[in-house]
């Protein structure tokens, strides 16, 4: 028997197919995954489409953008993708500012979809690659006026789309007290889900997950040998980041990461990238302390980016099953290669502290005319 299967016997019902009217519908929506008694996986092909189709329609409801318009953002492949696909069903137009780190295959779908794609020249470092980024897209908004920038990691309407998603998990899940699991990153899908659970009157704890490298939740000071892991961190303060949303933080490197990403593959023959075993690895820990509650861990993407970088190394993963991590007191006593902290939602560190604008207490966008400062710019998705 496979690990995590059940003892006893279960009996299944066959849902009824849906039929959808646009593939963001069928993409937006998770497998939900048993992987133990405590622990349910949902597993994503692109979770980002929730966060870009929940912007776009919120933005066209509110007059703020209008069909026809021209949406502009800077990422690294996986938000563009998402924010392309929101665009197609809504009768928008697509304007994409490519890392160095968009691959032939998803500058094709990006092109195909129609979007236009401006990529950036090779540069020495991740950090030069997002500032020539930024500043392309302010010369774009200086010559065209008429274009919205979608400013994923500051503008709380990214937050919105989740809503969907916590609607989706009540109909799916028990009713009882709920941990979620998951990468920070942008701040959207982790914060954006775990307040919306809270808002429908479910007890929700909330666990984070951060790369060492990050200046999100105070890890700056290191440096992970193999880099930062895609979609968890960043070298930048975020917006949408609401550390008191927090109860715990989890930092791992690298190569934890990897041992969760290829021992989910292995034990439960899921393929899904680095954020998401991440993710597994942290669950497994926090579900063992405590039995009996339930822990939903957030599978942002599918394997395929990793599948060299990772998964054709699986002979050098570390064995899950022996990895514990430091259980510390105060960001002054992290220390790699995995380190545990209860947040008990703290406000956000120095450095990670934005100038972005405030959220009102309904959780509202900051204000549209605020402007970003220099310091305050979209970070990448950094690739290990």
């Amino acid at each position: 028997m496979r690990a995590g299967a059940d003892a006893r016997p279960r009996t299944a019902t066959t849902p009824a197919a849906t039929v959808h009217d646009h593939i963001t519908d069928a993409v937006k929506t998770p497998d939900l995954i048993r992987l133990t008694d405590d622990v349910v996986l949902a597993r994503f092909e692109t979770m980002k489409v929730y966060a870009a189709l929940g912007a776009v329609r919120s933005l066209l409801r509110r007059g703020r953008v209008v069909p026809g318009q021209t949406l502009v953002d800077s990422s690294s492949g996986i938000y563009a993708l998402a924010l392309a696909m929101a665009c197609h069903r809504h009768g928008l137009r697509c304007h994409i500012v490519a890392s160095t780190t968009v691959d032939a295959t998803m500058r094709a779908q990006l092109e195909i979809l129609g979007a236009t794609v401006d990529a950036m020249p090779p540069s020495q470092s991740l950090r030069l690659d997002q500032e020539l980024r930024v500043s392309h897209v302010r010369r774009l908004l200086a010559e065209r006026p008429d274009f919205h920038w979608m400013r994923q990691y500051h503008d709380g309407v990214h937050h919105e789309g989740y809503r969907e998603f916590a609607e989706l998990l009540a109909g799916a899940l028990p009713d009882g007290p709920l941990t979620v699991v998951g990468a920070v990153g942008t701040g959207a899908s982790t914060g954006g889900l775990a307040r919306a659970l809270r808002e429908s009157g479910r007890s929700v704890r909330l666990v984070g997950i951060q790369p060492f490298g990050s200046v999100t939740f105070g890890s700056e000071r290191f440096e992970d040998p193999e880099a930062i892991i895609a979609g968890i961190g960043s070298s930048i303060p975020f917006g949408n980041v609401r550390h008191e949303l927090y109860d715990t933080v989890h930092w791992l490197d690298f190569r934890h990461a990897m041992a969760g990403a290829v021992g989910l593959l292995r034990e439960h023959a899921v393929f899904a990238g680095l954020s998401t075993g991440a993710a597994h690895l942290t669950a497994s820990w926090e579900a063992a302390r405590d039995p009996g509650r339930l822990h939903l861990v957030l599978g942002a993407d599918t394997g395929h980016r990793y599948a060299e970088r990772v998964f054709a190394r699986h002979a050098e993963a570390l064995d899950p099953a022996g990895l514990r991590p430091r259980i510390i007191a105060s960001p002054d006593d992290l220390r790699p290669p995995w380190s545990v902290m209860e947040w008990a939602g703290r406000n956000a560190p120095e450095a990670a502290r934005t100038t972005e604008g405030a959220w009102t207490s309904e959780g509202d966008a900051p204000s549209p005319s605020t402007s970003p400062s220099p310091s305050s710019v979209p970070s990448v998705e950094l690739l290990p």
